[in-house]
């Protein structure tokens, strides 16, 4: 009957959303990231050229953002929201863009991005947000070590991120609303550093919002590690000129996720064709063993080959076949 595979691929989606919460620790009790309010930012004017005199201007323009925002977390009596803001505006942080509204905003630069000739823009996976900033903000720092001397990563929060214990990161609405801030980021960017290098580094439920920009993107490579799917059946459907990477280690509970795309009247859930597949046609690299938030851990495999794509030195990656 045409109904049982219907019914097949509904029960393996529900299979889907329950591996998805069985690695879900909820925090009984705890206050959603969002709840706390926070000052609209001030508008900015595009960034045209990275000298040292115009990213200073920009730097400063966001910590006085982070600062508003810490006056009115403390104000609302969230003490501990009002200690991550203080440490975010420290005087050594660079953060193109931010806005503490609805979980968090940023654009935040590890390196001197005046000088560097290779960038990596990392988007984050699930439960991002300003509570968890710093093991994302973490990750950037470790690759821009590996990369050494003329790189910058930039840790690119720039849209909400789903919570494992919620629906949404079940569907690709999420990353749909948020691909067109990411692709303004990356012309933003080019407009800047017109001769630098440029990587987008697309982690778990973030490969999602960079399959959604994918297409025209100025970017060199586009590097999918933990990903549940992308929505995209292959490589080609992404319409991106970028060569495309993917990796999973063997230790990721993502590998159980069942890779389905179901289209229901009220939602789509799932995300399709594995990107590790050979039918999805990336070139992939070795990832490693460890587990779902290990790929840029220091001294890592998936950190040393993720940087040796940054850099353009394909024949150096380790091969994940």
């Amino acid at each position: 009957m045409a109904t049982r595979p219907r019914a097949r691929r509904l029960h393996r989606a529900l299979i889907a959303a329950l591996v998805t919460a069985s690695v879900a620790v909820p925090v009984s009790g705890a206050a959603r990231p969002a709840a706390v309010p926070a000052p609209e930012p001030a508008a900015l004017a595009p960034l045209t050229a990275a000298t040292p005199a115009a990213l200073a201007e920009r730097y400063a323009a966001g910590r006085d953002g982070i600062l508003a925002a810490e006056r009115a977390a403390a104000h609302h009596g969230d003490r501990a929201r009002a200690a991550t803001l203080r440490a975010l505006a420290a005087p050594s942080r660079q953060f193109l863009s931010f806005d503490g509204r609805d979980g968090g905003r940023t654009a935040e630069v590890v390196g001197d991005l005046a000088r560097a000739e290779r960038i990596a823009v990392l988007v984050p996976g699930s439960d991002t947000n300003l509570d968890t900033y710093e093991r994302f903000r973490s990750e950037a720092v470790a690759l821009q070590r590996e990369l050494g001397g003329r790189s910058a990563v930039v840790a690119w929060l720039g849209h909400a991120t789903p919570s494992l214990t919620s629906p949404d990161i079940l569907t690709p609405a999420l990353a749909e609303a948020s691909a067109p801030q990411l692709v303004r980021f990356l012309d933003e960017l080019r407009d800047a550093k017109p001769a630098a290098r440029v990587s987008l580094l697309c982690h778990s439920y973030g490969s999602v919002t960079c399959a959604r920009a994918a297409a025209g993107l100025p970017v060199a490579d586009i590097v999918l590690y933990g990903s549940p799917g992308t929505g995209a059946d292959t490589v080609r459907d992404l319409h991106t000129k970028a060569t495309v990477w993917a990796g999973r280690s063997t230790g990721d509970w993502v590998a159980h996720v069942p890779h389905i795309r179901l289209h229901l009247p009220f939602a789509t859930l799932g995300f399709g064709t594995d990107p590790v597949s050979g039918a999805f046609g990336a070139r992939l690299f070795d990832a490693g063993s460890g587990g779902h938030g290990d790929y840029l851990k220091p001294g890592s495999v998936p950190l040393r080959n993720i940087a040796r794509i940054v850099a353009g030195e394909y024949a150096a990656v380790s091969d994940g076949a």
